[in-house]
């Protein structure tokens, strides 16, 4: 696989008491909680496209613009669509949709750099822990 625009990517999360934005600290809700939406696209958006790397590489997420428009109720099922749609070194732009049952509930657009997983632990580890 090349890494190249066109790039598909999807997943689901299932709406459960743990990820609602009561249970995560985002509102008082039993709604899929906006982290939680946040976090299926960042997952759906680096498993698109971590077949087309080279070993030793990941992507790291470094954007994200995101309208979180329509509740999902606990039982619900989040269907996350990604789009990789362009490529400007190693930095990687995707377009996110996010559904349900009911229709639209999320769009965003997320930008992934790719990076030396080596190197990039390295400089997070040599930062100040305290």
């Amino acid at each position: 696989m090349e890494l190249k625009p066109g790039i598909r990517g999807r997943a689901t999360a299932l709406v459960t008491q743990e990820n609602t934005a009561k249970a995560m600290g985002s509102g008082t809700l039993e709604v899929f909680a906006t982290p939680a939406l946040a976090a299926l696209a960042e997952k759906t958006c680096w498993q698109s496209v971590a077949p087309a790397l080279e070993a030793g590489q990941s992507t790291v997420g470094t954007k994200l613009e995101l309208a979180h428009n329509a509740p999902t109720p606990v039982g619900g099922t989040a269907v996350c669509e990604s789009e990789l749609t362009a490529v400007d070194g190693r930095k990687l732009t995707f377009h996110v949709t996010v559904s349900d049952a009911a229709g639209p509930v999320a769009e965003l657009t997320h930008e992934r750099f790719v990076v030396a997983d080596e190197k990039f632990q390295a400089k997070a580890d040599a930062r100040p822990k305290t």
